[in-house]
């Protein structure tokens, strides 16, 4: 009987759809991960690199990559950017969320992630569109801002 391959953990404890690339040079993983032209597999594996690697350096390679046609590209970035939990990713965050043409998709998992970051600059832009007219934006800006509550609330119980 064939032995299945396991899929590899993150650190993050999610099974990814791709592997991360064993590629751990930044620059090069940005441009493998903003070639509109690569496939998508490859694009992810890169992505995962970064997310692995982290900091502002990895974070800004993300966040240039919301500029691709891909709205599962973009989806994925906003998912790892919350997963990295890295103020950096704030501003392009929200400018996905408040981004209308932006596809539905991306929108909502902008919203998640800026609830998974933490960071209360982004409580004014999930109020705002938390009656969003799509149901699944306003829903995510409404779990993002209660999540955003609790931990607020949890921190000034220790103070």
């Amino acid at each position: 009987m064939e032995e299945r391959r396991k899929p590899e953990i993150s650190p993050f404890d999610s099974v990814d759809p791709a592997p991360p690339s064993e590629d751990s040079n930044v620059s090069s993983l940005r441009q493998t991960l903003g070639d509109e032209n690569e496939k998508m597999f490859q694009r992810m594996r890169a992505l995962f690199a970064l997310r692995n690697i982290g900091g502002h350096d990895s974070v800004d390679a993300l966040t240039a990559a919301f500029s691709s046609d891909s709205a599962l590209l973009k989806h994925e970035i906003a998912y790892v950017l919350g997963q990295m939990q890295d103020p950096h990713a704030v501003p392009s965050l929200i400018d996905r969320l408040s981004d209308l043409s932006e596809d539905v998709m991306v929108r909502h998992e902008a919203a998640e992630a800026l609830g998974a970051i933490g960071d209360m600059v982004a409580m004014d832009t999930l109020r705002k569109f938390q009656d969003d007219s799509e149901i699944v934006v306003a829903e995510s800006c409404e779990v993002a801002i209660d999540l955003l509550n609790y931990v607020s609330s949890k921190e000034l119980n220790y103070s």
